[in-house]
């Protein structure tokens, strides 16, 4: 049950709008130390331990391939434990991840640290985002979605300078416990005081704390035989894939044409246009097509990528990498508003986890595949070629409808 219905959602005393903050927040915190952060981190402990980059890499690849396993029982534990329960344990598995990444002294506290943040990324990432604000809202679900996922952006935008800036100063080690305790006193206080499950929802379900997320355990095999889930999952994995290859390569790319600080500038624009791309969608989102709309948002990245291989101008290929920018951050929005519709609520959590954890392991390739394309080709032309299909076919899959809702009433 949507707890909006009958409730104004476009007035900013809705209760709702005060959960998109706190998860807005939560995206900030969980996406600036536990993606964006990852390149501060992997130099700084080169320098303070002398570690090759490799162990540090490889420590990454370990915890995002750990959380695309965690998430998948993301439906199971908030119908365990509930809602804030997992966000609070979630906040302080990522604070106890980045002050031991601050502290740490020997190769093992590394990947405990980062197992921690997998930890972190099931309590405050993605799918409990979703979950939570498809609860909250119905007519207005995609702005809520658009406005908390822009915290993702903004934590690269702003928390990584921020980490850099006292590491100059104070040190890496004071830098991260400074950073930490700001997360905890801005995050704890409004997962407190503001997350929940409408009250809708607690009646519908006799009080549980789980809420709407609560399913059965065998809702997932359900969805592996939905058509409806595998042509939303399968497109999202694939030009998640692309995405993560070019964003990866892309100051690699660049910086013979254009020059280092044209890059680092290229780079500002994308993700300064991600942010412009996710405040626009938001904004028209419920009135469209999700479908529509991401097999749009994936035929423009192939467009700009086309464009970026066919020119070295300057100002062309900045150009590009705002058009490029500008869907990097709907892939993770149109995956919620697409199973809402086709899916259903009863199964929603289970549906992200798992969708999520499918992406998530099929994306993690998207780096190598693009540099193992390069090396055997000697530039980039035949890896970004490669992207520039892939998009395209994730968005020829995206608008196949299955005829056959999978609407899981059953469950």
């Amino acid at each position: 049950m949507i707890a909006a219905t009958g409730v104004d959602e476009s007035s900013l005393h809705y209760r709702g709008w005060r959960v998109v903050l706190a998860c807005f927040l939560m995206a900030f915190f969980m996406f600036g130390f536990g993606l964006y952060g990852q390149g501060v981190y992997l130099a700084e402990l080169q320098r303070a331990h002398g570690w090759p980059g490799s162990l540090v890499s490889a420590a990454s690849t370990f915890s995002f391939l750990l959380t695309a396993i965690l998430v998948i029982f993301t439906d199971d534990l908030l119908a365990r434990i509930g809602l804030r329960s997992l966000i609070l344990c979630g906040l302080a598995a990522l604070g106890a991840s980045t002050v031991l990444l601050a502290l740490m002294q020997t190769p093992w506290q590394l990947y405990l640290a980062y197992a921690l943040m997998s930890v972190g990324w099931t309590g405050m990432g993605t799918v409990v985002i979703a979950t939570v604000l498809n609860s909250w809202f119905e007519r207005r679900r995609g702005l809520a979605l658009s406005l908390a996922f822009n915290g993702a952006t903004c934590g690269g935008i702003v928390l990584v300078p921020l980490l850099l800036s006292l590491t100059g100063s104070i040190g890496f080690r004071a830098a991260m416990l400074v950073a930490t305790i700001l997360m905890v006193v801005l995050v704890l206080p409004v997962v407190v005081g503001f997350i929940g499950w409408p009250a809708e929802n607690l009646r519908a379900t006799g009080g549980r704390s789980g809420g709407a997320a609560a399913a059965p355990a065998h809702s997932r095999k359900t969805l592996l035989a939905s058509a409806a889930f595998w042509t939303m999952v399968l497109p999202i994995a694939i030009a998640l894939l692309a995405q993560m290859g070019f964003i990866i390569h892309q100051v690699t790319f660049l910086e013979p044409l254009i020059g280092r600080a044209s890059a680092g500038l290229a780079v500002t624009i994308m993700a300064a246009m991600a942010v412009v791309g996710r405040l626009s969608l938001g904004l028209f989102v419920d009135r469209l097509d999700p479908r529509l709309a991401c097999a749009a948002s994936m035929t423009s990245q192939a467009a700009a990528l086309f464009v970026l291989l066919q020119s070295t101008s300057p100002v062309v290929l900045l150009a590009c990498c705002a058009v490029y920018g500008f869907s990097i951050g709907n892939m993770i929005t149109f995956p919620p508003l697409i199973i809402q519709r086709e899916i259903g609520s009863a199964a929603f959590a289970a549906a992200m986890g798992l969708g999520t954890s499918i992406s998530g392991i099929v994306s993690a390739f998207g780096p190598g595949i693009v540099g193992l394309a390069r090396s055997a080709s000697g530039d980039y032309t035949m890896a970004f070629a490669m992207c520039v299909v892939l998009d395209l076919v994730a968005a020829g899959i995206v608008l196949w409808r299955p005829g056959v809702r999978a609407k899981l009433a059953a469950l």
